[in-house]
């Protein structure tokens, strides 16, 4: 319960709430579409998710701010690679608030010169951008557990009085397995690494759907929007999964 309160005390955590209050609904209507006798059900969340999407919009008012809070903490890590990747990632950011602030003051009519399918775009595609080279960033924190990893098997194998020859991934496994289990023994060891890759690897389906990169149907996308949404909700309720910069 206290958890709980805590997440509802925060805007983040209140506008991670409705988002997967939002794809929830989308996957569910995606589900129950094809299905006769169920029109009722699939308005009426189809409803719900526009009036969830409306008022999550509220609760992005002001990240503008906290993205750029974001950057100016990013230009002070000490790594070279994540630095400018969470720069540059925060930067886009920024672009994108902005423009979902404009989208807003659209929508609820306090200026009528802005055209929503060009700046819809353009916050689509600074979001994607966005989520692009947080990816890059988790994939250079994913080699260097893996180096880790490796390194520490290493020592280990190099120290066992087992006979010559002997290795937790045997020489008849081939290349592809061997890679796989070390990526594997890599997110186990980090499980904040693992959540904010999972949570970008669904976040960036949406965007790419709407740019036409690739496209999903509405079940993949709503199906992607919850987990990432949940994984979210987790670095929130416990932060120490969050993943830290250095």
């Amino acid at each position: 319960m206290d958890a709980f309160i805590r997440l509802t005390n925060q805007s983040q955590g209140r506008d991670r709430l409705f988002r997967a209050t939002q794809h929830a609904c989308m996957l569910l209507r995606y589900l129950l579409e094809s299905r006769a006798g169920k029109e009722a059900v699939v308005t009426k969340l189809k409803r719900l998710e526009s009036s969830v999407s409306t008022g999550r919009k509220w609760f992005r008012l002001g990240n503008v701010v906290h993205a750029i809070q974001a950057t100016e903490q990013s230009i002070q890590v000490m790594d070279l690679v994540p630095r400018l990747c969470l720069t540059l990632a925060n930067l886009n950011r920024v672009v994108y608030y902005i423009c979902d602030t404009v989208l807003w003051v659209k929508s609820v009519g306090l200026t009528s010169g802005v055209t929503r399918e060009k700046w819809q775009m353009w916050a689509t595609r600074h979001y994607y951008y966005f989520l692009l080279l947080s990816l890059a960033r988790d994939l250079y924190e994913i080699l260097l557990q893996m180096e880790r990893v490796a390194r520490d098997r290493a020592k280990r194998e190099k120290s066992s009085r087992d006979p010559p020859g002997y290795s937790v991934v045997t020489e008849d496994i081939d290349w592809l397995q061997s890679f796989l289990l070390l990526l594997f023994q890599s997110l186990k060891r980090h499980p904040p690494l693992l959540l904010d890759t999972v949570k970008n690897l669904c976040d960036i389906l949406i965007p790419l759907n709407h740019l036409g990169i690739y496209k999903s149907n509405l079940g993949v996308v709503g199906l992607g929007g919850l987990v990432s949404s949940v994984a979210g909700l987790i670095t929130i309720v416990c932060p120490q999964l969050k993943l830290k910069t250095h």
